[in-house]
């Protein structure tokens, strides 16, 4: 027996849509027939995305989307709105993180974490639930972090900033869950994407590396970008719908309270 997702011709918003994560999540999203806009600060990523999107035989809007921008993530709302008419998934994936002590970090550094890891998420969320309000429905999907859990060394302005928008989506799913809209997160551990090479576990020899993998993971790897996806799949399906304000670790065991 087959199950419906009921996402077929659904509009989603991909933040950092252009690689990574955001890549797999817009053609996951896709694959199930709903529409997709690819928002991304990098726009020759975000129109291949995108083009690798519409060969699935659904629409894909790429934007050069920067969620550290408030006027831009009112565009991005408008600009989707005027093209497909509706939104009904936010998925806030966009990120970037800062690997220092924290006694090395810079105010800039501290600021940018927080513009684009939290302000981006307040911004690209503020914009959207008017037009989830009135409609009563919407999903709202952000990316956080085990970070924000563990507080991993080496990631003080990232892991507050994750943390904040683990609390927010808390706060969100209180306040839109009479609209019909749920707001939940999703905490990945490692995740191998470029991002990851900058890590202390990525900067290690393949053998170490593999080594304090199975020690610290486990099921044994790290994650692929499809696991995270694949999590947003659900969040945003209709097997979800009674989902709200939770904080999910995508992580092989990793963090396990």
């Amino acid at each position: 027996m087959s199950y419906d997702l009921k996402l077929k011709d659904k509009v989603a918003i991909i933040t950092g849509g252009g690689q990574g994560m955001g890549r797999a999540i817009a053609l996951t999203l896709g694959g199930t027939g709903m529409h997709v806009v690819v928002a991304d600060k990098n726009s020759t990523t975000a129109e291949q995305v995108a083009g690798e999107v519409r060969a699935l035989g659904v629409q894909a809007l790429p934007m050069h989307v920067d969620v550290t921008d408030q006027l831009a993530t009112e565009r991005m709302v408008q600009t989707t709105l005027e093209r497909f008419g509706q939104i009904d998934v936010l998925v806030n994936n966009a990120g970037f993180i800062t690997w220092k002590k924290f006694a090395d970090l810079t105010p800039e550094e501290w600021q940018l974490n927080i513009d684009v890891n939290l302000n981006g998420v307040f911004y690209c969320t503020r914009a959207t639930i008017g037009h989830m309000i009135q409609r009563r429905a919407g999903r709202i999907i952000n990316i956080s972090s085990d970070s924000a859990k563990v507080g991993e060394a080496g990631t003080g302005a990232y892991a507050a900033a994750k943390a904040g928008v683990m609390t927010l989506t808390k706060v969100l799913a209180r306040e839109l869950g009479r609209y019909d809209i749920t707001v939940n997160a999703i905490c990945p551990g490692m995740v191998d994407t470029p991002m990851a090479a900058g890590t202390p576990l990525g900067q290690l020899s393949p053998e170490k590396r593999a080594q304090m993998i199975k020690l610290s993971f486990p099921l044994g790897r790290v994650a692929q970008p499809q696991d995270i996806a694949d999590t947003v799949l659900f969040l945003a399906s209709d097997g979800a719908k009674y989902i709200t304000g939770q904080a999910i670790s995508v992580d092989g065991g990793y963090v396990t309270a």
